[in-house]
């Protein structure tokens, strides 16, 4: 009992373990109609959907949830599998029972992707699967597209566009130190240097025209008023705006 984990109300410390020759009986017996040699193919197949699961343990998922799903895709790898195709069950149920969690995760996922994007990137890894067991060896995006008859862009942003987001603060290498997270490997255009400096010489402008020069350029660049919005603000003609916002701009320069 030290060892007991509960997954679904499933002890798996008491989870069987078939053999080869039990697991080849078990599909013999149930292509027979045995509905009791499913069962026990299911159940003795749980510990693998159970080494599934822990590959999405950091995703906030609930593991019963996870280990539930995983079994409709182990179930789906036992009414399908093939006894006469020289591959062993596990090396065919994984890439279904990880297909399976996938497809519940992309489902509900908190960003919301149109059905069309969704069925092309499904599509497209059907496609990527089945090239794969063909060739032995990764496909690429333009035989993929290929093989779907659509352009490579199109399949590049279905598969972009169920890709789940990460937190910034999912840590990406850790040495024993300070880990480093994804936030650290990204830039960030709008708070540079260059643009504090240039902020910096902006304001030091701005401090050297006349009142009436930063009043018009506030209204105008700070708060997105029009020519004719400043005029009747202030109580001058729009030709005049125009004027000394040009005269304005044009001293800024100097000191910029």
């Amino acid at each position: 009992m030290t060892n007991k984990v509960e997954i679904c109300g499933v002890n798996t410390s008491k989870l069987p373990v078939l053999t080869g020759a039990q697991m080849r009986q078990l599909f013999e017996a149930m292509r027979n109609g045995d509905q009791e040699a499913r069962t026990q193919l299911i159940n003795g197949n749980l510990r693998l959907v159970l080494s599934v699961i822990q590959r999405f343990t950091n995703r906030g998922e609930y593991m019963d949830d996870l280990f539930q799903v995983g079994c409709i895709g182990l179930i789906k790898a036992i009414d399908n599998f093939d006894l006469f195709q020289n591959v062993k069950f596990s090396t065919y149920a994984v890439p279904m029972i990880i297909g399976e969690i996938r497809r519940y995760l992309r489902d509900n996922n908190p960003i919301r992707v149109s059905r069309s994007l969704r069925d092309i990137a499904y599509k497209a890894l059907q496609v990527r699967d089945s090239l794969v067991n063909k060739y032995s060896r990764e496909p690429s995006i333009n035989e993929i597209a290929g093989e779907l008859n659509l352009p490579r862009e199109e399949v590049v942003f279905a598969l972009d566009a169920i890709q789940e987001p990460i937190s910034l603060f999912e840590p990406i290498y850790h040495d024993g130190g300070d880990p480093i997270y994804v936030m650290d490997q990204i830039s960030d255009e709008k708070n540079q240097d260059q643009n504090w400096l240039e902020g910096i010489a902006i304001k030091d402008a701005l401090g050297k025209l006349s009142e009436r020069e930063k009043l018009i350029l506030t209204l105008r660049f700070f708060e997105g008023k029009t020519q004719m919005e400043v005029a009747e603000e202030i109580g001058i003609s729009q030709a005049q705006v125009s004027r000394l916002e040009k005269a304005a701009l044009h001293n800024m320069r100097k000191y910029l």
